[in-house]
């Protein structure tokens, strides 16, 4: 995008140091002195553009925006930002003048390099005496700031303009042609305005986040096919060996294999620590409220089924004791007890109490 003249302010100086380091801080307090300031909160509105060098000093061309208004920008971020003046090819030291807006604006060029420009209130067809007088002020002020120009030619860019005025009034000669093409100035300039500026931040946060939910996701896919990849291959690799002793083992060593691992199954309450009937008495035992008196007459224990009969002098321990089975952290909460409740007996109060596996047929 290319800012118009008017919406900026050029001011030229000399300075006195080679050094580029310190072109933006001289610019700077020139740009002070002057009373002219960029809004430190629109963004990056100054630059500073080297118009001549020498061993001993610069030309410097120090611009400083105006903060864009509303509507001022368009609504979809530019790449880069720059200067009118700047985007129009010019040799050596010239004078050219243009319309923008409806408004004659000039421009001063050095070695083809933009020295200064101004917008004018003219907008007749061509430049009058109005805008001749504009542009030798301009020529005396840059004089005194010991910056003469002394313009070959005098470039006026409009298809029905005249080149008369401007060329009789400077004494150099007049072209007039139609504007040229703009191109991309070189240096590139740094002008950034701030909503164009929190624009790009938040155009590239939505960019991270996108990225970062795209890492993951793929990230995920990854991991899910890794594991899926592991459980595949895990699966071929049992059927594979189940196809092998398949082709291996004989039928009759096939019978046999069944009929030992149902005969392993009938010793489950001998050899699963979980069904031996020693250690679920054990298990029952510890969860009998101490001091209540509770005692069991039978326990009847059975694959997936337990009966417990006994008789307490009082109601409370034998609920204390439905809840500790219902609780215990020792196997016995896998079972499902019934809701069976004590009666009275000539010693307190007898019960039956139920527990059975789910999914476990009682025998």
């Amino acid at each position: 995008m290319l800012f118009p003249v008017r919406g900026m302010h050029a001011l030229p100086f000399k300075a006195s140091s080679a050094d580029e380091s310190l072109f933006e801080d001289l610019a700077a307090m020139h740009a002070e002195r002057l009373g002219v300031r960029a809004d430190p909160m629109a963004g990056q509105l100054t630059d500073t553009f080297v118009v001549t060098k020498d061993e001993e000093g610069a030309t410097l061309l120090c611009t400083v925006l105006k903060s864009p208004g509303e509507g001022d920008l368009p609504p979809r971020s530019p790449k880069e930002f720059d200067l009118s003046a700047r985007a129009y090819p010019v040799r050596g030291e010239a004078v050219a003048a243009w319309k923008e807006f409806d408004r004659w604006v000039f421009a001063f060029f050095r070695q083809g390099k933009l020295l200064y420009s101004q917008a004018t209130s003219s907008s007749g067809p061509a430049p009058d005496a109005s805008c001749l007088r504009e542009i030798h002020l301009a020529m005396g002020q840059l004089g005194i700031q010991g910056l003469p120009l002394r313009p070959e030619a005098v470039h006026v860019w409009s298809a029905d303009g005249d080149a008369g005025s401007l060329a009789n009034g400077l004494g150099v000669p007049g072209k007039v042609s139609p504007r040229p093409d703009p191109v991309l100035p070189q240096p590139r300039s740094k002008l950034l305005p701030a909503d164009v500026r929190a624009a790009r931040r938040a155009l590239r946060s939505r960019q991270q986040r996108v990225a970062g939910i795209a890492a993951v996701v793929v990230g995920y896919l990854g991991l899910a096919g890794w594991f899926g990849y592991g459980l595949w291959q895990d699966k071929e690799e049992i059927k594979d060996l189940n196809a092998e002793a398949e082709s291996i083992l004989p039928a009759a060593d096939r019978l046999a294999y069944e009929e030992h691992k149902a005969l392993w199954s009938e010793l489950d309450l001998a050899v699963d620590i979980d069904k031996a009937p020693v250690e679920i008495m054990s298990r029952i035992a510890k969860a009998i409220p101490m001091n209540s008196s509770l005692r069991l007459k039978t326990a009847e224990i059975n694959a997936g089924q337990i009966k417990l009969v006994g008789e307490v002098p009082q109601a409370q321990p034998f609920s204390q004791f439905k809840v500790n089975l219902a609780k215990s952290t020792s196997g016995l909460a896998q079972y499902e007890w019934d809701d069976a409740m004590p009666t009275n007996s000539p010693k307190g109060w007898a019960f039956v109490l139920t527990g059975a596996l789910p999914g476990e047929e009682a025998p």
